[in-house]
């Protein structure tokens, strides 16, 4: 590395002489043609200023691999690094397209309506890192870079919501009927065994499932994710509340926190009616956390996730944030499907309305 404020040229590193050894400048992909000094081979190539040098030493011809990593370095090395700008900026993210469904004329089963309105969508990420500088959180179609705030005076046409989450036992009407098996399937229903869920879970909403997963649920059953606008208007109307039921937190309306090691399982999906939001949408907030909307830059993934779960993990300030608040969510740093399931994580399904 030339750590100075000018370019560097000429020699740069004598190394015991060995014959048939030869030697390439890996930054630039070029071959180097050593000068015999005594017992030394003295290497001569270019560093630019604040810039970088590789060097391999092999005997005989270079492999394919290096040979490819040669060809793209000259490439991009032809470009010096003081050409580009010293100014960051935070990469543009877009969102992830949700096709509509087939729109219903009335709420199928199992669903609410919920009806079209002019809506202030106000929520900001909770990630624990990153203050309020750009580039953090995600960016939405109407914003120009990705911040950690939000607000937008928006018209939600009407949609159905599940008025639950996805249970085990929906999950497996979905399995027996399609035979379903993604192909990263590490942890894909951890919890269940042999293809069964636990006895006495049929009304648990389903978890261990990646987004990928949900989205071929709802495929199959004629439904969609919802965006997550849509899934913070079901829980939250038009009067701003903090929480489905109020601007108040109540702990008597949702699951009781587990922090232990061990996760011991969320609730029944119908087991905090008192938790209701306007639209009577039930288990929205505290017991699984929910897949909406997903966000893509050059670079990475992330998934929104609302309503925070009813695992607790204590001792570190790192664990994942709850999202308990409708005007809070989570992204979810989105790696390989494998990764993104959890047993704390569920979701639910949306259908447009005619």
């Amino acid at each position: 590395m030339n750590r100075n404020e000018y370019d560097v040229s000429g020699r740069q590193i004598s190394i015991p002489y060995k014959s048939g050894m030869r030697y390439f400048d890996l930054y630039h992909g070029v071959e180097l043609t050593p000068e015999h000094d005594g017992d030394q081979a003295v290497l001569s190539f270019a560093m630019e200023d604040h810039g970088y040098g590789a060097v391999l030493a092999t005997a005989g011809e270079p492999d394919t691999k290096i040979t490819q990593l040669m060809a793209s370095m000259k490439q991009m090395t032809a470009t010096q690094l003081s050409s580009y700008s010293h100014e960051w900026k935070p990469l543009p993210q877009q969102l992830v397209e949700i096709a509509k469904t087939e729109p219903a004329s009335s709420a199928p089963e199992g669903m609410v309506r919920v009806p079209a309105a002019d809506y202030l969508f106000k929520v900001e990420g909770i990630e624990i890192e990153g203050f309020n500088d750009a580039g953090v959180d995600v960016q939405y179609p109407w914003e120009d870079i990705p911040h950690r705030y939000h607000e937008q005076k928006m018209h939600v046409a009407s949609f159905y919501i599940d008025k639950y989450p996805v249970t085990n036992a929906e999950f497996k009407k979905f399995l027996d009927a399609t035979h379903y098996r993604p192909k990263d399937d590490l942890d894909f229903l951890k919890d269940w065994k042999g293809g069964k869920y636990p006895e006495g879970w049929d009304n648990k909403p389903v978890t261990w499932v990646s987004q990928e997963d949900a989205r071929a649920y709802a495929k199959w059953a004629g439904k969609r994710l919802p965006h997550e606008w849509e899934w913070q208007y079901a829980a939250q109307g038009t009067d701003g509340r903090l929480y489905p039921w109020g601007s108040e937190w109540d702990k008597s309306k949702v699951p009781v926190p587990d922090r232990s090691r061990t996760m011991r399982g969320p609730d029944n999906v119908d087991a905090h009616p008192a938790g209701a939001s306007p639209f009577e949408v039930m288990d929205m907030v505290g017991n699984v956390s929910q897949w909406t909307d997903e966000y893509v830059d050059d670079h990475t993934r992330g998934g929104i996730l609302r309503g925070g779960s009813y695992y607790q993990p204590q001792s570190s300030v790192w664990y994942f944030p709850q999202a308990y608040r409708n005007d809070q969510h989570g992204k979810l740093l989105l790696m390989a499907p494998d990764y993104d399931r959890s047993g704390a994580l569920g979701f639910r399904c949306v259908k447009d309305s005619e």
